[in-house]
């Protein structure tokens, strides 16, 4: 299972598998998802480049990616909680570019309804 122990789920379970061990799924509402877009920061870039030469994590990215999980995986929640759902299995997250210096963070999952 993934780790979502920094977000606030509002009580709704996270699960990347398809099930949640020792719980049965009553009804299956579909898929949800939430997403964010996000652009490259002057700052961070003028750092990613010095990092590029001397190596090293590129933390401000580190930072800037895990914020934009975080606000995807709160609006897939939203999505969920409207439906009636108390869990959401098989979360997964995706990301494309959009854009030059901008990307997209989906994250989703099938909401349902737990024993």
């Amino acid at each position: 299972m993934v780790d979502f122990k920094h977000l606030d789920t509002g009580g709704i379970v996270l699960t990347n598998v398809e099930t949640v061990p020792g719980r049965q799924i009553q009804h299956v509402y579909g898929l949800v998802q939430g997403s964010t877009i996000r652009a490259k920061h002057v700052g961070r870039d003028l750092m990613a480049g010095l990092k590029n030469i001397f190596g090293g994590e590129l933390k401000g990215y580190t930072e800037l990616l895990q914020e934009s999980r975080n606000q995807a995986t709160v609006r897939m929640l939203d999505q969920a909680r409207e439906l009636g759902a108390n869990a959401v299995v098989n979360v997964r997250f995706t990301t494309s570019s959009v854009a030059q210096g901008a990307s997209e963070i989906l994250a989703y999952g099938t909401a349902v309804t737990l024993a």
